[in-house]
C-alpha cells in the first residue's frame, strides 16, 4: 500500500462480527491481526478483510473508524457491503460487536 496514505478498514472476523480500524501501514496491520498480535481480534482468528477506504491524513482516517463505528456508520457499511456478492457466499448477516 502507498504510504503516503492512512486507512479505514473493515474485517469480518471468526465470530461473525466486525472489526473497524484505522492503520497508517494496512499490510503491517494485517500482519498484526493475523498472527495474532492485535489483541483486539487475536482470540477471533481468522479474519478477513472486506473493506477499507484511502485517506489523506491519519487523523482523517481516525475520525472516518469513529463515524463508521455510530449507528449511521454501520448502516453505511451494511448497505455497502450487502451490494457485493463476492464478499459472502453464505448470505449477509452482519453482527456488530459490542
Amino acid at each position: 500500500m502507498d504510504s503516503s496514505f492512512a486507512y479505514t478498514y473493515v474485517l469480518r472476523c471468526r465470530d461473525g462480527r466486525f472489526y473497524v480500524g484505522s492503520t497508517d501501514d494496512l499490510c503491517r496491520r494485517m500482519h498484526e491481526h493475523e498472527s495474532g498480535i492485535c489483541r483486539a481480534t487475536a482470540y477471533r482468528l481468522p479474519v478477513k478483510l472486506l473493506y477499507f477506504e484511502a485517506c489523506l491524513s491519519l487523523s482523517s482516517a481516525r475520525t472516518r473508524e469513529r463515524q463508521l463505528k455510530t449507528g449511521y456508520g454501520r448502516a453505511y457499511l451494511n448497505r455497502r457491503l450487502k451490494s457485493d456478492p463476492d464478499l459472502n457466499d453464505d448470505g449477509f448477516a452482519p453482527h456488530w460487536g459490542a
